[in-house]
């Protein structure tokens, strides 16, 4: 049976929309998306609906990347021998040895996006989103990943961000971050010292794989009434150590 007479034209050109998209992590403006040969008014359209529905977003320089929605929907896709299920029992453990929070992240473009997390049992603790961005220049996540990138590419992205000032601690440009990196690539530790909220604190490690290449990071986040200098950096070897027995079982 010839199926083409069932496909749905409007649908079809969402999905490419999308697809087109998916590509360009960093955004795309509408001028950028001529290649999809749609009419500009139509284009608009499916542009404002996917954005009202969560599926993209549009930032202030009125580029449109994909949005957190549809990050969630596909991580909940990933299969049994993926990252997630190969992390969640560590990270189950680490949960129970520190009371914290424990999340799992990747680099998505220039932010980070949260694809697991283990909620603290405490009564006040962190509680992240599925398919959470964070800024990569304040993120223990993102330093723990960015520390470990090849040199071109993460010269690239640190020449790209935009470093807002969270708070007083916040790294104020690429040469600060450059050198607190130099200090994480001997540590294999990356911390977040109320760097854009005051009062949490994070310690993350990542996760690489045969070749070297940080596909993850893994870290714990709580208040500094709890996260204390000593205490914190007891956890980030702790991190460490769950950072390493994640990696060695996707190398099994």
């Amino acid at each position: 049976m010839n199926k083409k007479p069932y496909l749905v034209p409007a649908l079809e050109r969402g999905m490419r929309i999308l697809e087109l998209l998916a590509g360009h992590p960093d955004g795309l403006a509408m001028t950028d998306m001529q290649e999809l040969g749609l009419p500009s008014a139509s284009l608009y359209r499916m542009l404002v609906t996917f954005a009202e529905l969560g599926y993209i977003v549009r930032d202030g320089n009125d580029r449109y990347r994909l949005g957190r929605k549809l990050l969630e929907l596909a991580y909940r896709s990933i299969d049994e021998s993926s990252l997630i299920e190969t992390a969640l029992e560590p990270m189950r453990e680490l949960r129970d040895r520190t009371g914290e929070t424990v999340m799992l992240g990747v680099l998505y473009g220039d932010e980070g996006v949260v694809i697991e997390s283990v909620k603290s049992n405490r009564a006040v603790c962190v509680s992240v989103r599925i398919g959470h961005h964070y800024p990569l220049h304040t993120a223990a996540p993102a330093k723990a990943m960015l520390a470990f990138l090849p040199n071109p590419e993460r010269r690239a992205i640190l020449g790209r961000l935009v470093y807002t000032k969270f708070t007083e601690t916040t790294l104020s440009g690429a040469e600060e971050l450059e050198q607190e990196l130099g200090e994480i690539r001997k540590t294999g530790i990356a911390y977040d010292l109320g760097e854009e909220l005051r009062e949490l604190r994070c310690a993350g490690a990542p996760v690489l794989n045969a070749k070297g290449y940080p596909v993850a990071a893994v870290w714990i986040g709580g208040p500094e009434s709890r996260l204390d200098q000593t205490t914190l950096r007891q956890y980030g070897a702790m991190v460490r150590s769950t950072a390493e027995r994640i990696q060695q079982k996707i190398m099994e």
